[in-house]
Order: C-alpha cells, then structure tokens, then sequence
C-alpha cells in the first residue's frame, strides 16, 4: 500500500489571509459539487457560493486582491535581475498574474451584482438561515430547479461560477505564491505545546503544521503577526473532549510570507 501523504494544517495571521483563505475552501467545494450530478450536490454547491457572497459583501475583496496581485508582481520583477533565475519560468508567472489582475480589473467593482441582484438566489440565502428553511414546501421555485436534467443545472450553476471566478481564480494563484514563499524546518513542540517569535523584518502570513498521516495528534494554533502558539491534543473520539498532550512532538513548521 503506497504511504499516506502527511496533513497539513494553516493557520492564518491576519484578516486578509483569513478571507483568502475562507473564500478558497467555499470556491473549491463549490466547484466539486457542481460536477456532481445529484441534487444534493448540487444543494451543497448553491449554500457555498451564497456563503462566498456573504464574504464578499462585508469587505471590499476584489480592492484587496487586485494590491496583492500589484505586490508580487513588483517582488517577481526584483528577480528578474537576479542569478540562477529561470527567466522563462518567471516570465510564466509574472504573465499569469498580470492576466488575473486585467481580468479583475476589466469586470468592474459590481461584478457580482447579478448574483446579488438575483430573486431566486436572494430566497435561497433568506430560507436558509431557518433550520430546514430550504425544503421543497418552503422553496417550490427550487425544488422544480433541482429536479430539472443535470447538465441544465450544471450550465446554470456555471453561468454563476463565472462571474465570481476572476475573483476566485485570483486568490487561488495568491495562496498558492504564498505557500511556495517559505522556510520550512524541523521542530519539536517540548511538552506539546511550541510557541513562536516573528520578526519584523521577516514577516508572516501563514503558518502551515505538518504531521504524519498515522498520528491521533492535531495542533490548536493561535498567533497574530508578532507571535505563535502551537498546542497539540489527542483525539480519542466524538464523545470525549481532546487532550492536550504533555510529550514532546515533532512535527515540520512551514511559515509563508
């Protein structure tokens, strides 16, 4: 059996990286479950994009973007007159980052606004927030739109994602710098518990904690820019509350800045 990969666990260290965050986990399960062809799925997908909008409608995500995409810009065109730089390699990536800008720039500050505008969306996301709120008796108009074909559905949904996807596109190439932007090293957490000082000039936006596949431990992470604590618990099962362990553990620490 091939070895199970390691699980990694982040944790954000400013408000920025924790919208980036959130809005990448909701655009990835909503992508996954609209190339389902259950109805179900299909619910899954509709509650994430309206919790994307949610997001989206407390800040101004697109004005935040569109300076990270100007900021590691300017920091891939310092490496252009660095040594032992692979020049078609950076050309890559300073061409894709400036495709995402234009496209975010292009579609305007209201590129949402027909999904926020939208009555049926708008009666989704106010039954939702009642328990059970979405059931056929509640939302006929979306029970008649969840059992139409799949691929009529898959189109709809579609329509939605690319409206938001320049947005979402966008964060995704910004975590991903960011995560290939690291020191990784070896720690170990004495007594389960590893607390971390961040310097000034060195900067983080990201912590990551490897663990091995196999263990029944997890980190409890807190920090903010200046500082980090690492807690590890044992899981033991849904009934019982997780136990902060008193041994040493090893573990690979990951700071993206």
């Amino acid at each position: 059996m091939p070895e199970s990969a390691p699980v990694v666990y982040e944790q954000p260290l400013n408000e920025r990286m924790r919208t980036f965050l959130r809005l990448e986990f909701l655009y990835t399960q909503a992508i996954y479950h609209s190339e389902m062809p259950s109805a179900w799925s299909t619910r899954a997908a509709v509650a994430s994009l309206l919790e994307i909008l949610a997001i989206t409608a407390r800040s101004d995500s697109r004005t935040e973007v569109l300076k990270e995409l100007e900021r590691h810009v300017n920091i891939l065109k310092e490496y252009q007159s660095k040594t032992g730089v692979d020049p078609s390699r950076l050309k890559s990536l300073m061409s894709n980052l400036v495709n995402l800008r234009n496209d975010l720039s292009t579609v305007g500050g209201n590129f949402m606004g027909p999904l926020r505008d939208s009555e049926f969306l708008s009666a989704i996301k106010h039954r939702s927030a009642i328990p059970g709120g979405t059931c056929d008796f509640d939302l006929p108009d979306y029970s008649y739109w969840l059992n139409r074909p799949p691929e009529v559905r898959s189109a709809e949904f579609e329509s939605w994602l690319t409206l938001i996807r320049p947005l979402c596109d966008s964060i995704a190439e910004l975590l991903w710098l960011t995560r290939q932007n690291t020191h990784r090293k070896s720690e170990i957490a004495v007594g389960g518990v590893f607390q971390l000082q961040f310097e000034r000039e060195s900067p983080c936006q990201l912590v990551r904690i490897t663990l091995p596949a196999d263990t029944d431990l997890f980190p409890e992470i807190s920090g903010n820019q200046h500082r980090c604590t690492v807690r590890f618990l044992n899981w033991t099962d849904a009934t019982r509350r997780p136990i902060h362990v008193e041994v040493d553990v090893p573990f690979i620490l990951t700071c993206c800045a």
